[in-house]
């Protein structure tokens, strides 16, 4: 699965000076880098090159002033990072490519060498904005059955963890969770139900919630705001 090869990438780019986290805005990686405004980085990964990682890398291209794309190297040496053509294509596109050996070290094939076009302002800040709204990194770039956790979701998640002491106010789960009165309020999961005005309390399916996405940071973070 791409999700063997998600640590390996993500690691060659924490060691370039990049915080990484997987499965942001549809995208397998993505890196921020610690200036303000961040140099955005994007990865794809595959376990084997193709064309469709390379149409991923081009679309990439809008959001990103970086874009790279990884794969399982061929033992025998017949795959496309071997292929010429292949890797001219990705100069061209200023793409760069990573191979990724069965042991899990990663090698440049083509270096991302000139900058990525950057058009589309409004879906790079919000690529931007979920990673760093994210809570750690709770997703493994390449997953594609799993629901992604999402810096919504986490905070939903945060929501319940408070509820499971008893129903409580808007303004008190507040002070943990400050987006809490707009996600009880639209309850998009289905977690939380409303006993009085400003008042929520967790249902079934919140508590299922919990215990199939256990908040162990959150329950640290909550039990020093106490």
């Amino acid at each position: 699965m791409e999700t063997s090869l998600y640590l390996p990438v993500k690691g060659f780019l924490e060691e370039a000076g990049y915080t990484v986290k997987g499965e942001v805005g549809g995208c397998d990686l993505v890196g921020l880098s610690r200036d303000d405004p961040p140099v955005v980085v994007i990865c794809e990964l595959k376990l084997s090159f193709n064309l469709e990682l390379i149409l991923q890398a081009v679309d990439r291209a809008a959001v990103a002033d970086e874009v790279w794309i990884a794969g399982r190297v061929s033992a025998k040496g017949k795959g496309r990072e071997a292929d010429r053509r292949y890797r001219d294509l990705c100069r061209r596109l200023g793409i760069g490519m990573l191979g990724i050996s069965d042991s899990g070290e990663v090698s440049v094939i083509v270096a991302s060498v000139s900058p990525m076009p950057r058009t589309n302002s409004k879906r790079r800040s919000r690529l931007t904005r979920e990673h760093q709204r994210r809570r750690g990194d709770p997703a493994l770039g390449g997953s594609t059955r799993a629901p992604i956790m999402t810096a919504y979701r986490q905070q939903a998640l945060g929501c319940a963890l408070v509820l499971t002491s008893g129903p409580m106010r808007v303004r008190e789960i507040r002070s943990t969770i400050p987006d809490a009165g707009k996600i009880l309020l639209a309850n998009v999961y289905g977690w939380f139900e409303r006993l009085d005005r400003g008042v929520y309390g967790l249902t079934p399916a919140g508590r299922e919630a919990l215990l199939r996405w256990p908040q162990q940071d959150m329950q640290a973070t909550i039990a020093g705001s106490t």
